[in-house]
């Protein structure tokens, strides 16, 4: 039961319910298997991305299907279990087949200036290895890919907001790894001293780590006064756990020593098993668990029945952009359920969004966002 095929989560309104209650079904079983031998997802995700390797053979119908439900259910999946390196083959394959021309216009952008970003980016880990050496800090430096997906979604909220491709700062971004947590907070120190670090753009996710376990400094700083670079700090446990999630926890061997913060992080799983013993029906079993799963996320409805994921705490603005540039463009108001709403209305799950817009882009108001 474990492998079974996992069902959509969310379904179109028109669906048949016996449909419905059949792929919930499905979803359940997979759930319940995870809570109790998390080698299952591991499993799942791993033959879903081989599964995303291979679409080519398939016709584009069943690519577009198949790559809806992975970006829909298995990419989130693996960034709630925090299985970074998972996650984001699953989302750019998945966009690929979805969205192949925005795909190949954030693929070209990404490789225009490739050979003059790499320069750039030895030059500066020369410049802070040296840096590091003077004062006896030890580090691992490389480059840090930036994917073609979460580009793609930096992009859409730079546009809403009014910016360009060239605001966006970490297109050139440098991964520092060293040995200890007070070793990240030296070369946090260092940097700031050597470039001049960009306002509102440090994060501390050591001290406050995010709720899939990922822990890391990020910063963004000002490179020879004209070209920003974001950096990650984080030590070689943070970084075996980011690419890894859950995963790199992972004990086979019976009889070893709890990991308490690992159990901490799978409680979710856990109490799937509690949920099971409470819920009689299927979907009333989905409605319960996919809050937690996709706690991050928000999922509403076009007047269509079309579905779309948003960031939790997104607005009928957002929901505008999400559907098209130009819908965003050209959005004046908005109702959800039959009903007007001001622009800072929060989306809820199963929400009925419909966006009222002008016929001239004349964009909306900057109060709004």
């Amino acid at each position: 039961d474990g492998t079974t095929k996992l069902g959509k989560l969310s379904l179109p309104a028109p669906m048949e319910v016996a449909s419905r209650e059949s792929q919930a079904e499905n979803l359940r079983k997979m759930l319940m298997a995870m809570a109790e031998d998390l080698r299952v997802v591991f499993i799942k995700l791993a033959d879903r991305l081989h599964n995303m390797r291979t679409l080519d053979a398939l016709p584009p119908e069943k690519q577009r299907s198949i790559a809806r439900e992975t970006l829909e259910i298995y990419a989130p999946l693996a960034h709630r279990l925090g299985i970074w390196e998972l996650q984001w083959q699953l989302d750019d394959l998945s966009f690929r087949y979805l969205e192949p021309e925005k795909y190949r216009q954030v693929a070209k952008l990404i490789t225009a200036h490739r050979t003059q970003r790499e320069r750039f980016i030895a030059q500066m880990i020369q410049i802070l290895s040296e840096e590091f050496d003077r004062v006896g800090l030890k580090a691992e430096m490389s480059g840090r890919p930036k994917h073609i997906y979460s580009l793609h979604q930096k992009m859409e909220k730079y546009s809403a907001l009014g910016r360009d491709f060239d605001d966006i700062h970490d297109i050139l971004a440098l991964r520092v790894v060293v040995d200890t947590i007070p070793d990240c907070y030296s070369a946090v120190g260092i940097v700031h001293n050597l470039w001049h670090p960009l306002p509102d753009e440090f994060d501390d996710f050591i001290a406050n780590p995010k709720p899939n376990g990922y822990q890391s400094l990020h910063t963004a700083v000002m490179c020879q006064g004209v070209t920003p670079l974001e950096i990650q700090i984080r030590t070689h446990d943070m970084h075996h756990i980011v690419e890894y999630g859950i995963a790199a926890h992972w004990r086979y061997k019976e009889g070893e020593k709890r990991d308490i913060r690992f159990e901490e992080r799978i409680s979710w799983l856990r109490q799937l098993i509690e949920w099971h013993r409470e819920f009689s029906g299927a979907e009333e079993f989905l409605e319960s668990v996919k809050t937690d799963i996709f706690m991050d996320q928000v999922f509403v409805y076009t007047p269509k029945g079309e579905i779309k994921d948003l960031p939790k705490g997104s607005t009928p603005l957002d929901f505008a952009y999400r559907v098209h540039t130009e819908l965003g463009h050209r959005c004046i108001g908005a109702k959800v359920n039959g009903r007007l709403v001001p622009f800072n209305y929060q989306l809820k799950n199963g929400d009925v969004v419909e966006i009222m817009s002008a016929k001239k882009g004349r964009g909306p108001s900057r109060d709004w966002l």
